[in-house]
């Protein structure tokens, strides 16, 4: 580090750019955080914070009274992290790098000697080295010989997210000839976990693998379920019998995979290459389920046209109220193409004001209801009544897609309870 005290910018701030600007805060640093939104940032900068996490939200709001200022002009700083989205853009089969191609020419004009440029967001292998660097280069400033960079992807999981961004493992990726130290030094300071060093493409490879094998883990979790009830077997009780086995791992089954990074970034990896891809394969498999639950009820019904469906669950994992990418969300969307009279979603942690939906509470949504589709695992329908249901519903169809109800339990009080 050019000094004890570094300043560092960081450009995005969304689920990632925010909390780590908060965290970076706490360290001691003195941060700027930018974001091209400027509702957002007109809001944080008069402290209304909407996050689905209350103790991150409470740290945030500290955080800016403590070394933390969101800036509507990029600031000078020792260190720019880019925290911004990149889509992928299915029309066109490829990342969409507009947000940090933005970023870069945005941080190139207040580039000073000796500066360092740290990519967070998940890019495909190679664009740190082979499209940052030349664009920074295009400026004319050398790297490494001037200029820092490398990209350091984060691992965050939804719920959880300020521990782990102080506790997990960080990988820290330099560009060729680039020293790790002044990266390694900063993230050394605010987070427990170990700190590993590589090249800027294979972090960046290694990002999309981590997500990539969970994908096609639960892919394969599904094709079981697929199988198991071709054979009229419980898909669980053998995944649970095949996991005693020393080197055999199966997720569980489910509706599909949700969230921003297990349905997107799989599909990097395919960018530009010819190879058939396993992944490709486990993204289909994982989209098809949501088909997969809409037929089993579609089966348990004898139809879904003008029948009346509750979805519980919106958001796309238990315990949060994210909703990015939810099976539930896809659900809704596959039931209202096969005419059916109506669709109502509950959902204990998702604000209606957040997202383009209705929420109704549990009783609101089950009444008069034929079909009641459990989508999302919060820890909370793990102790739904099977009485509040018979009390409220119409019909006797529940499907559970995260085995979190007893079956015998529901079946004893008049239930047709189906399992993913």
């Amino acid at each position: 580090m050019k000094d004890k005290n570094p300043t560092i910018c960081v450009h995005g701030l969304g689920y990632i750019g925010l909390p780590t600007a908060a965290v970076l805060a706490n360290a001691g640093y003195k941060v700027y955080g930018f974001d091209v939104d400027v509702q957002l940032r007109d809001q944080l900068q008069s402290g209304e914070i909407s996050l689905d996490e209350a103790d991150l939200e409470r740290f945030v709001k500290r955080s800016l009274d403590d070394g933390f200022t969101v800036v509507g002009e990029i600031q000078p700083a020792e260190f720019h992290l880019i925290c911004v989205p990149t889509p992928y853009n299915e029309d066109l089969d490829k990342t969409d790098l507009s947000y940090l191609r933005s970023a870069v020419e945005g941080i190139t004009p207040v580039l000073r000697e000796g500066d360092t440029v740290i990519v967070e967001s998940t890019v495909p292998p190679g664009t740190t080295e082979e499209y940052v660097r030349a664009r920074i280069e295009k400026d004319g400033y050398a790297v490494p010989e001037e200029i820092g960079l490398g990209y350091s992807p984060e691992t965050v999981l939804p719920g959880n997210t300020l521990t782990e961004l102080r506790e997990n493992d960080r990988l820290i990726g330099t560009v060729p000839g680039c020293s790790p130290a002044p990266v390694v030094a900063l993230y050394d300071s605010f987070t427990s976990g170990e700190i590993r060093t590589t090249d800027a493409t294979t972090a960046e490879f290694v990002k999309l693998i981590q997500n990539a094998y969970r994908d096609v883990n639960i892919a394969f979790a599904n094709e079981v379920a697929k199988l198991a009830r071709e054979f009229t077997l419980d898909s669980r009780e053998a995944i649970g019998m095949a996991n005693n086995h020393p080197r055999v791992d199966i997720l569980r089954p489910g509706p599909g995979v949700g969230g921003h990074c297990l349905p997107i970034d799989p599909l990097f990896l395919g960018e530009g290459n010819d190879i058939p891809m396993l992944i490709e394969t486990a993204r289909a498999v994982n989209d098809g389920m949501v088909e997969y639950v809409g037929q089993l009820l579609d089966a348990a019904l004898g139809g879904l046209e003008d029948k009346r469906v509750t979805l519980l669950g919106a958001a796309y994992k238990g315990g949060v109220a994210d909703t990015r990418e939810s099976p539930s969300l896809a659900l809704l969307d596959y039931f209202r193409g096969k005419n059916v009279g109506s669709v109502r979603v509950t959902d204990p942690y998702v604000d209606a004001a957040d997202v383009d939906l209705t929420i109704l509470d549990l009783a609101e949504s089950l009444a008069g209801a034929d079909a009641a589709v459990l989508v999302t695992d919060h820890p909370e329908y793990g102790a739904l009544s099977p009485g509040q249901f018979a009390e409220q519903m119409t019909g006797d169809v529940v499907i559970d897609t995260r085995a979190m109800l007893d079956p015998d339990r529901w079946n004893n009080a008049g239930f047709d309870l189906y399992r993913v």
